[in-house]
């Protein structure tokens, strides 16, 4: 299992997937690996070639009201094309697609994410969003604890 901070950490709160898998202890299972991706979108999908059983993402979401909430989503890794790959971003949708365009397949990925307050140009997050760092890597514990229980398919 791949865990994958992902964000810019030069724009405030999308530099929370960073931050947090910064705080998370290395796993005691070999076959979980924790990486900080910050916006490096083409080496996450180099590494997606691996051929990983899962994939968890840490990464800001957009505010929808209520900065700082910790949201755990199953992601839809299907559909997106690699019209646009940009080697130098980092989308999840275009990570999916140059994986599948060298040939790889994107493994069943789930999303811990945080609501952002601010993703103005500063390093550091906001007070809401830092609070929430703590519950996002409880979060990402019990995501990982769930697929390591759940059998892998053949």
């Amino acid at each position: 299992m791949l865990i994958a901070g992902i964000g810019n950490i030069f724009l405030g709160d999308d530099g929370f997937g960073p931050d947090v898998v910064r705080r998370l202890p290395a796993h005691p299972d070999p076959g979980v690996r924790v990486v900080d991706y910050g916006i490096r979108g083409m080496h996450l999908a180099y590494d997606l070639l691996d051929g990983w059983d899962a994939l968890v993402l840490v990464d800001a979401v957009p505010d929808r009201g209520t900065p700082g909430q910790v949201e755990v989503l199953r992601a839809e890794t299907g559909g997106a094309t690699a019209m646009g790959l940009d080697a130098h971003a980092m989308n999840p949708d275009a990570v999916f697609a140059g994986v599948r365009a060298l040939g790889g397949t994107v493994p069943p990925t789930v999303i811990v994410g945080c609501q952002v307050e601010s993703v103005d140009e500063r390093i550091g997050l906001s007070a809401p969003v830092e609070n929430a760092v703590d519950a996002a890597v409880e979060a990402v514990r019990g995501v990982v604890a769930e697929l390591l229980r759940l059998p892998q398919e053949v």
